[in-house]
């Protein structure tokens, strides 16, 4: 970016969603009199009796969970989709559109222990993580039905996260979502790999760059919403999770590590997000033009006790930040990540 676009408010485009951002940077010299947050210092034990995530226990709905020692993975107790489900009779005005919709939601537990987080596992750890991510991909997105597969986790209770158990969910579902139709139009109408040629631009201007090994690059994406927002990309062209191959996966790992490591020291405190992958739609379709990736939404804005709000402009406009992508991808940068 010029100089001047530093300091004077202007929008960049979102090319997987075809969105605009607003960025304001002239808006960080401001004083902050808004909502200021409790910081969170995190002291959790190794297993907590009363957590139902934990090995043995009994989980909320009545169901013990298993005595586990790796990843452990099962059906949600309160999903928002179930897989069988009785035809509703549609709106009788045409202007109301309603359908119903069939899918599976589950809970991937990281490990046993109650006290690790994805930034404090070992890389041996979260590859375990990533291969039952993989294998929970291709389990679900192989039943007929199943069009689409998401795998997130809401890290901490500022992201509505219910238990601090490390975990994540995987939801299975018969459509896309809004933003894979969103993602898979702007990537099928790029002549070539939207993903692959965005990175090498990245690569080449390295300004948003955050950390990278051989096989994964994390980066500020250019149009970011959310103050300290990152992408990981796979240097290699690949639409999913299986189709890494095993040095992808060691890779992935170490990318992740890296990663949350530098967002737990950006502000001393174990960083809260949300974060996804997406992968290409599971309907035996071939989806040359998806390139597999992964959104890290973290909400803190200037410290620990400070976070973004998504109001007013933002929802009646469109989004809105204040420091720009490069000053975030910096101060992720200078983290240390061993």
């Amino acid at each position: 970016m010029a100089t001047t676009m530093d300091a004077v408010p202007h929008r960049r485009l979102n090319r997987l969603t075809g969105e605009y951002v607003l960025v304001s940077p002239h808006r960080t010299a401001r004083p902050w009199q808004g909502q200021v947050e409790e910081p969170v210092r995190e002291s959790r034990p190794a297993y907590d009796p009363a957590c139902y995530l934990c090995p043995g226990n009994t989980r909320a709905g009545g169901a013990r969970t298993a005595t586990y020692s790796s990843t452990y993975v099962f059906d949600n107790d309160f999903a928002a989709l179930l897989p069988d489900i009785a035809a509703a009779e549609s709106p009788a005005h045409g202007l109301l559109q309603a359908e119903p919709e069939r899918g599976i939601c589950r809970v991937l537990c990281f490990s046993p222990r109650h006290d690790l987080t994805l930034g404090a596992m070992d890389t041996a750890a979260i590859r375990r993580v990533v291969d039952a991510w993989t294998g929970q991909y291709a389990e679900l997105g192989a039943i007929p039905w199943v069009r689409h597969v998401l795998i997130f986790e809401n890290r901490g209770a500022m992201m509505g996260a219910s238990n601090p158990h490390p975990h994540g969910q995987i939801w299975a579902e018969e459509r896309l979502p809004n933003e894979a139709v969103k993602e898979l139009a702007q990537q099928e109408a790029y002549d070539g790999c939207l993903l692959c040629d965005y990175l090498a631009v990245e690569l080449s201007e390295g300004t948003r760059i955050v950390t990278a090994n051989p096989e994964f690059v994390a980066l500020v994406p250019f149009w970011a919403v959310w103050p300290f927002e990152t992408l990981v990309l796979p240097r290699t062209h690949t639409g999913a999770l299986p189709a890494l191959t095993g040095a992808g996966r060691d890779g992935l790992a170490d990318i992740l590590g890296r990663l949350t490591r530098r967002y737990d020291r950006l502000f001393g405190v174990t960083f809260p997000y949300s974060m996804g992958l997406h992968q290409t739609p599971t309907d035996g379709t071939p989806y040359p033009s998806w390139h597999l990736h992964a959104h890290f939404y973290p909400p803190l804005l200037r410290s620990a006790t400070v976070r973004k709000f998504m109001v007013g402009y933002e929802l009646l406009a469109g989004p809105q930040r204040d420091i720009t992508p490069e000053r975030a991808a910096a101060q992720l940068r200078g983290m240390p990540e061993d």
